[in-house]
């Protein structure tokens, strides 16, 4: 795995609240892009709301886990953790956000969810168990 790959999942974490704001809109009464959030407060069916909230998580998630990505990689930690890590935590998040939509049960999501904050949380702590260190990036 490569850093490519790493990069690729955090444009994935990026695109990915937009997904869950399109399974949002189309789930409900007919989309009204003059007042979204009003619309969203109208809505009755469950699955809009939960879709709706998977999309704002989607959005707290990702900063953490990019800035992780990032810094793990200028830190040098090698290249098949950081992949690693960032496709665990995009399936993870993708998954998270299909338990969320679909009401499964709430435990699911959190492990999750836990699981996609453990990795990002994993990248940043790498980075910062690397900065510095002597050892060529080669021999780590």
């Amino acid at each position: 795995m490569t850093m490519a790959l790493a990069y690729w999942c955090v444009l994935a974490a990026a695109l990915l609240p937009y997904v869950w704001t399109t399974v949002a809109k189309q789930s409900g009464e007919r989309y009204d892009n003059r007042d979204p959030r009003g619309w969203i407060a109208r809505q009755t069916e469950p699955k809009v709301h939960r879709a709706n909230a998977a999309q704002m998580n989607a959005f707290e998630a990702f900063a953490p886990f990019a800035a992780g990505a990032v810094m793990a990689h200028l830190a040098g930690v090698p290249e098949t953790h950081v992949a690693g890590l960032a496709v665990i935590f995009v399936i993870s998040r993708v998954l998270h956000g299909v338990v969320y939509t679909l009401g499964m049960k709430h435990s699911i999501r959190s492990l999750v969810w836990f699981l996609g904050f453990a990795c990002a949380m994993a990248l940043i702590v790498l980075a910062a168990l690397h900065v510095g260190d002597p050892t060529p990036a080669a021999a780590r």
